[in-house]
């Protein structure tokens, strides 16, 4: 089949749900696609697929994923086979999992599994699919974005992409040439913020940027007859917050005041009840425990469920992801008055509490929230379109060095959060040997998050809880810390503390690989010249 017919299509993977949009060649327009029954499809609403999974056997595998979970009652089966927010988990380090058919299962694996089911559905409905784009959150690791790519690189496509979930959004709303955002998108398992400014460059390559995992030997978006786009990352935050943490809540509420049992049928009942409260006043549900023969109503309003949620900081963490986003776009020269637009994508971004603080920062003249459903995946259709994305780095970077104060490892900034790539200047780093007779270098490199938020994943019985903890400690993912990754090169003669042996110089290149330059002090020799060490997020 010719290039000029190829489809190309984009998976907005969620916590909750997840949206799959295809480009239609003959309309130039995005179109949101339905799975036969693995799509739901409510009035009023685009079809989303649920991000369900249900494993009937883990050694083949042959799982259930989606509206047919949903459909067989298994997502209020009291059963560990069944998984929902498994998303949360993936790079999170994850507890205990129970073993299935006697075959260790992780979250990692889960994701995988539904996606390649996914995949797999939508080049048996469509043979010509050729390129994908899979959206990720703003605050994932790089181990998500990692396990991603990994799961991508296995599947039979020819061109693969990821793109930030709220820059997708932004281009999804598509309100015109040089609109600058601000991209709201609370789903299921994160908040991300984002400052998007799209623009007509001058001069624009055709050819499609963004974080490249596959690229084929022909540009399929070279037929585009659509105006070359860029879209401009001005700022951007993140935090681990979203819908399933309010189902949590909810269902502790009514855990405490009615007695009711926590499980994956009353998580079912009050996400029902929170999706009742986007269109009305009151909502209510009834709960018949089948084991006490007792049954609960559980009522609830508008101002009660404001009350559950600001006992839970929801706004106070708003306020935080908000004000992050706003000191990095002043430093870029922007301010909170020249935002023409802001957007809300996600289902939390439905709840009326949530839009009625937006407005409060906001004109309400600014505030859309038409598409929060699928402004991502038709979005991120536009990177196969021609679009150029300019983003930068989210995440600060740095280096391990032992502190012998505090008799314990410590992290030395290298990399500043908000670091535009490729980087114009190296970074300079001058070091000794640590120990006498010191062989080689080596370094560990690791990505500096936020002090805020840390994800913890572990079964409650049959209940697969994600739960965020904080603490004083910034968290630290290593990204090459093995023998062979950290390990640069070799000393020759060895060194010996006292006095600088070798400089690094540091730079991010435009694939966002942090390369390295090494120079023995004492011979004057070049022992890695820009060699890539790691890729950065």
């Amino acid at each position: 089949m010719s290039d000029t017919l190829a489809s190309t299509y984009a998976i907005d993977f969620g916590t909750s749900n997840t949206v799959i949009a295809r480009w239609n060649p003959a309309t130039q327009q995005a179109e949101t696609v339905k799975l036969p029954a693995l799509s739901q499809v409510l009035s009023n609403n685009p079809p989303v697929i649920p991000s369900l999974v249900y494993v009937e056997d883990a050694r083949s595998p042959q799982i259930l994923l989606g509206q047919t979970v949903r459909d067989r009652g298994l997502d209020i089966a009291q059963d560990t086979r069944f998984f929902r927010n498994f998303k949360r988990g993936i790079g999170a380090g994850t507890g205990f999992l129970p073993e299935l058919d006697g075959c260790p299962v992780t979250l990692e694996q889960v994701g995988q599994w539904y996606l390649h089911h996914l995949i797999r559905q939508l080049q048996t409905q469509d043979p010509s699919l050729r390129s994908l784009t899979v959206t990720v959150p703003v605050d994932s690791f790089e181990s998500y974005r990692h396990w991603l790519g990994q799961v991508c690189q296995t599947v039979d496509l020819e061109q693969v992409r990821l793109l930030d979930e709220p820059t997708a959004a932004a281009l999804g709303y598509g309100l015109g040439d040089r609109s600058t955002m601000l991209v709201i998108d609370a789903g299921g398992g994160t908040l991300d913020l984002a400052v998007v400014k799209l623009e007509t460059p001058q001069t624009g390559d055709r050819k499609p940027l963004g974080f490249l995992l596959k690229w084929g030997s022909k540009n399929l978006a070279e037929t585009s007859s659509q105006r070359p786009q860029l879209a401009r990352v001005l700022a951007k935050s993140g935090q681990n917050l979203g819908g399933a943490d309010i189902d949590d809540w909810l269902a502790a509420h009514f855990a405490e005041t009615q007695g009711l049992p926590i499980s994956s049928l009353t998580l079912r009942l009050v996400e029902r009840l929170k999706i009742q409260l986007s269109s009305q006043e009151q909502a209510s549900e009834v709960y018949f425990n089948d084991e006490t023969l007792e049954s609960y109503e559980l009522n609830l309003d508008r101002d009660r469920f404001r009350q559950i949620l600001e006992q839970h900081h929801f706004f106070e963490r708003l306020d935080d992801a908000l004000n992050q986003v706003l000191r990095q776009a002043r430093r870029q020269g922007l301010e909170p008055g020249d935002i023409d637009a802001v957007l809300l994508v996600g289902g939390t971004a439905r709840i009326p509490a949530l839009r009625d603080w937006v407005i409060d920062q906001f004109s309400a003249e600014k505030v859309q929230s038409d598409r929060p459903f699928e402004a991502i995946a038709h979005g991120a259709l536009q990177l196969s379109q021609g679009l150029e994305v300019k983003d930068f780095l989210y995440h600060s970077y740095g280096i391990r060095y032992w502190d012998r104060r505090a008799n314990a490892h410590g992290w030395h900034p290298l990399i500043s959060q908000g670091q535009p790539y490729p980087m114009p200047v190296p970074v300079e780093l001058l070091l000794g040997a640590s120990q006498d007779n010191q062989p080689s270098i080596e370094l560990v490199i690791g990505e500096l998050g936020n002090e805020t938020s840390r994800t913890e994943v572990f079964f409650d019985g049959d209940r697969l809880v994600t739960r965020q903890t904080s603490g004083n400690q910034p968290m630290v993912q290593a990204l090459n810390d093995t023998e062979q990754a950290r390990r640069l090169a070799n000393l020759d003669p060895p060194g010996y503390p006292g006095s600088d042996r070798i400089r690094l110089l540091f730079q991010v290149d435009g694939d966002r690989q942090l390369r390295v330059t090494v120079e023995d002090l004492l011979t004057n020799k070049i022992l890695i010249n820009n060699r890539a060490v790691v890729q950065l997020s």
